[in-house]
């Protein structure tokens, strides 16, 4: 049996590739903003790595070093 090809789409399969055409865009925005997202929380993280470096810097150029007791020698008894 031969069947019939149409050059008109049916109303279903309009409406099957609207849906798969939104889906794509919906899912090319969703990827783009987690990875500008990534970004931001990285950049983010430097910033406060390089802060907390500093400070850890800054607080041990101020603390003086600890300094050594020398340990007197007891004698035998």
């Amino acid at each position: 049996m031969m069947t019939k090809k149409t050059a008109e789409l049916s109303p279903e399969s309009v409406a099957r590739f609207e849906r798969k055409r939104l889906a794509a865009e919906e899912g090319a925005r969703a990827l783009a903003d987690v990875q500008r997202q990534g970004i931001e929380v990285r950049k983010n993280m430097a910033r406060l790595r390089e802060a907390r470096e500093a400070k850890e810097a800054e607080e041990a150029r101020l603390t003086p070093a600890p300094t050594l007791k020398k340990r007197s020698k007891k004698q035998a008894r």
